[in-house]
Order: structure tokens, then sequence, then C-alpha cells
């Protein structure tokens, strides 16, 4: 059998190829019939028809803790994969998963009608609503260890953090007074998904059929999930925001989603930029009205 590579740091596992891989984990599996994903921060194969590996190096084997656990609590409450086995060998852990139906909601967007991206708005805000609404106490292993302590860590390295992304000095000063004047409170602690975005819900004849990739699974404020959303889900469109604020059931504040947007461990401004509309003037007051704002908006 061939052995897995050590990849216990991050220049080993960078150098790493799915394709190269696959000698082990055809191995692991016992069949060939193994097809490796390409999206994805964590190497993913199609097993069949009807299954999913994921694996985790041993860089990463608190990933694999928190997405077993969170897939095991909630499968059976949300559209979750199904956990058919799991393991560990050379280091490396595994998930076998069921594979969920359809595509995800990032490959189907282009094809989908308005009225259908307005239908799933409010599904999908019902979808997050049931994941904040569990209270398991096995999601208490979830990171980090408090919340409030998270929130004090990310903001001390905020303005260092925005200036290795590359971005415009015109933005990283006022990261500090905004960060100051957004009250962020004590919030109750709900489980969170992170990454609450077109790539990881599954979408099979007009349904949602699954919400996948738990490894980055916390436990912290709400909001901190309305960051993907804004961003990755309703992309600045105030009328699908809207619309998926009332599946939801609750509103949110936009300074906070933008305040948690500057704190969020995946931190890209640069990047949403080039991706999202300009907000009127350039300030992060306009610009979290512009993103997270519940108005309407030009659809994306």
């Amino acid at each position: 059998m061939v052995p897995f590579p050590p990849a216990t740091t991050e220049a080993g596992f960078a150098a790493l190829t799915r394709a190269g891989l696959l000698p082990a984990v055809t191995g692991l599996l016992g069949r060939d019939d193994v097809v490796p994903f390409t999206e994805g921060s964590l190497p993913v194969y199609a097993v069949g028809d009807d299954l999913v590996l994921k694996l985790y190096p041993p860089l990463y084997r608190d990933e694999l803790t928190t997405e077993r656990t969170a897939l095991e609590v909630l499968h059976g409450r949300l559209p979750t994969p199904a956990l058919k086995d799991a393991g560990e060998h050379d280091g490396w852990g595994w998930l076998l998963m069921a594979r969920l139906p359809g595509q995800t909601l990032k490959e189907a967007w282009p094809a989908l009608s308005t009225e259908d991206r307005r239908r799933l708005m409010p599904e999908l805000g019902e979808l997050l609503a049931t994941l904040h609404a569990l209270d398991n106490p096995r999601l208490a292993a979830l990171p980090p260890a408090g919340w409030t302590a998270f929130v004090a860590g990310q903001r001390e390295k905020a303005v260092a953090h925005h200036r290795r992304t590359g971005l415009d000095e015109t933005w990283v000063a006022q990261v500090p007074a905004f960060l100051d004047a957004v009250d962020l409170g004590t919030p109750p602690v709900v489980p969170l998904h992170t990454e609450f975005m077109r790539d990881h819900v599954m979408l099979d004849g007009g349904r949602i059929t699954g919400l996948f990739d738990f490894e980055p699974a916390m436990r912290g404020a709400a909001e901190y999930d309305f960051v993907a959303v804004g961003l990755f889900v309703t992309s600045g469109d105030g009328d699908l925001l809207h619309r998926f604020l009332d599946g939801y059931g609750q509103q949110v504040d936009p300074r906070r989603c933008l305040a948690y947007a500057l704190l969020h461990v995946y931190s890209n401004f640069p990047w949403y930029f080039r991706e999202m509309p300009a907000p009127p003037a350039p300030t992060l007051n306009a610009l979290a009205t512009t993103w997270w704002g519940s108005g309407q908006g030009a659809p994306q």
C-alpha cells in the first residue's frame, strides 16, 4: 500500500497535489473509482457515484475533529452529508461521507432566473437560522475556547493582517477607528458554519439538498456567519439580503457585519473589492451599507 506523505508543514502540504495522492487514496479505500474534486482547501475525492472522501493532513488534525463533530451532531437536523466512516492512516485523518445530490449553488447560479434566486433566499435564511438555533452539548467542543478572547485577538492583529493582504492604506487607516466605534457587545454564542456561501450549498431540481464543508465551523456571534452571506450569497444585492433575512427571521446590523468581516479569519478585502459593488463613498460606513444593507439593490 502506498503511504501518505508526512505533510507536517504548510510548505509540505502546499507541494502536494490531489492527483499525486491518488495512489495512497486508492490503497486506503481498496477501490480505484476515485476522482479528485478541484475545489476546496483540503483534498476531497468522489468515490463512485455516492460517496465522498475528505483528507486531513497531520497539519490540520483539529479540522478533522471539528468537521466530524459537526457532521455527527447536525445530520438529521440539517441536510448535511451522512458520515459513513472515519479513520487515520500514516498520520492523516479521513472522513467518508455520503455524496449530496445535485450541484453547488455557485455552479447553478448563472442559469437561475431572478425569480429563482429570490425564491431561494428565504429558504437559505431558514437553513442558517436552523443551524444557529441548535443547542447540543457536543458543539461546545468547537473552537474558539472563548469568543470574546478570539475577537480581541483578531482585533489586535487586524491592521497588520489587512496590510499583508495588500489592502490600500486609505482603507487600512480607517480600520482602528471603525472597530473602536462598533459595539460588538457580548452576543449569544451559536454554532457557526463560517463559510456559508454558494460554494457550500447543494441544489437539485431547484431544491436545496445540502450544506457541507464544516471543517472551519466555530461557535460565536451569529453575525460572523453573515460575513460570507453578504459577500458570497447575496453579493451586495440588498433585495436578496432582505429576502434572506425574512427567512432567517431577524435583522442584522450592517456595521457589525463589516466589523466581523474585518476580523474574520479568512478576511481578504482586496479580493472583495474586485468582486463586490463599490460604495458611494470611500468610507467603511458606506461600505457596510453597500454590502450588508437590506434595501433594494441591483441584482448581481
